[in-house]
């Protein structure tokens, strides 16, 4: 199975949470969704040592994301707001044809404001290695290639950190169109956004 250890947040040892996807928005000086990391238009590394969640969710959207090497797995996430459950996601290697990312906030004295990020269009998609994806929904058509369900992922020789007795399952190859997902927490070690748009907006105007 294609794939290099998959670890669930806080024991991550390609990506501590702190994707490019959640941002440190350094003009407004509020932490998005509990995770940060610089925005950057090329290819950086992550790597924070301890990250705690906010529990806030964030809406992820792309035309097509084409995975090599792909597990999941069912565990609890810990944060601030509590515990809950969510479908722990990683893809060794995955391009995201036109990416956005949105998260919205309501600032105390401000209101509601959006937090949206796009890259990956025009042909270039983005690129993350070693993505890994905490989320609670997802939908799009999917295709995988020799997939297994239901496996133990404690069994998981890739997954050192997945718990035993956890349904998991796992495929060489990943691909999904019209991908919309709602996640809590997004990481990767390298993450290339060519392309890149950032906004910050008043009001409600997520991706889908």
């Amino acid at each position: 199975m294609a794939g290099r250890s998959f670890r669930s947040a806080g024991h991550t040892r390609w990506a501590r949470l702190a994707l490019v996807a959640v941002p440190v928005l350094a003009l407004s000086g509020v932490l998005v969704a509990g995770v940060g990391a610089g925005a950057l238009p090329a290819s950086f590394a992550v790597s924070a040592r301890s990250v705690v969640l906010s529990g806030r969710t964030l809406q992820i959207s792309a035309d097509r994301l084409d995975g090599q090497g792909f597990t999941q797995y069912v565990a609890a996430d810990h944060s601030a707001r509590g515990d809950r459950a969510t479908a722990v996601t990683g893809v060794r290697s995955a391009d995201l044809h036109r990416l956005c990312q949105s998260t919205v906030i309501d600032l105390p004295g401000v209101g509601h404001a959006t937090l949206r990020i796009r890259a990956g269009g025009g042909g270039t998609p983005a690129h993350a290695d070693h993505l890994v994806v905490h989320t609670d929904a997802i939908a799009g058509d999917a295709t995988f290639r020799n997939i297994v369900i239901g496996e133990d992922a404690g069994s998981f020789a890739d997954v050192p950190d997945a718990p035993a007795g956890a349904f998991g399952q796992r495929a060489d190859t990943v691909r999904i169109d019209h991908l919309r997902q709602q996640a809590t927490a997004v990481s990767a070690s390298v993450f290339r956004l060519n392309g890149l748009s950032m906004t910050v907006t008043p009001g409600v105007h997520p991706c889908y």
